[in-house]
């Protein structure tokens, strides 16, 4: 492994990383549950990584963890490495979608709704309603999203959250929601527009990641101007038996 030492060497990563887009992903990790032990794979030898996986302690097979990434290959070594060890696997295969610009919304911010940050009181609601949430993890996982990345929220006439988007620790535009009884009039496209535009004049890439069988959120944000990429988007939750 190349220790990085001098920022020029820094630089070239981070070319290197944004010109392999969204391939690329920064590494988050974090002790504990598999909310917050997340790992990232990008290499470009395949049997280089199934070296690291089999011969090196990069991985930390004894506790919980999700794996997330798009390289050939990524899936088939995880799970033969994961069934080798008797361990657990849950798969997960989303498409990768990017927006070249800020995305697009087709209607403006309806009358009686405003834009604001998601505030840490509004985690509760956030963690009922998350496919993956309802349990003390999740929650303290969602706290630290809303406290540490950027985010924004519809709030209602009685100021409760209608319709939401959040980054994750990849940076992906992975927690967007929006309440049943405000759906059908383009309020993801807003939240998604207001946060991509943040981004955007950050220098930040744009992308999100979505089930392929969940139709109605891939018409949303193909709708504002996301673009389907090629390959999977694979997140992978290993837990021991």
């Amino acid at each position: 492994m190349l220790i990085l030492t001098c920022p020029g060497q820094l630089q070239r990563l981070e070319e290197a990383l944004r010109r392999s887009l969204p391939f690329s992903l920064p590494e988050h990790r974090d002790p504990g549950d598999f909310y917050a032990n997340q790992l990232t794979v990008y290499y470009r030898d395949e049997g280089a990584w199934r070296a690291l996986l089999g011969g090196t302690e990069a991985v930390g097979w004894t506790r919980a963890f999700q794996m997330q990434g798009m390289q050939e290959g990524m899936y088939e070594a995880v799970r033969e490495a994961a069934d080798a060890k008797g361990l657990r696997l849950e798969t997960y295969p989303y498409q990768a979608l990017l927006s070249p610009q800020p995305p697009r919304p087709r209607v403006q911010v309806p009358p009686g709704l405003r834009l604001a940050p998601v505030s840490p009181s509004h985690v509760p609601l956030l963690n009922a309603t998350w496919g993956f949430g309802g349990n003390a993890r999740s929650r303290r996982f969602l706290l630290g999203l809303v406290r540490a990345l950027p985010n924004v929220c519809l709030l209602g006439p009685r100021g409760r959250p209608v319709s939401w988007s959040l980054l994750d620790p990849l940076g992906c535009l992975s927690h967007g929601y929006t309440l049943p009884a405000w759906r059908g009039q383009g309020l993801t496209g807003v939240t998604l527009g207001a946060l991509g535009r943040g981004l955007h004049a950050r220098g930040f890439p744009i992308y999100c990641r979505v089930l392929p069988r969940n139709t109605s959120s891939q018409r949303a944000v193909r709708a504002v101007g996301f673009l389907p990429q090629p390959g999977t988007f694979y997140t992978l939750v290993v837990t021991p038996q």
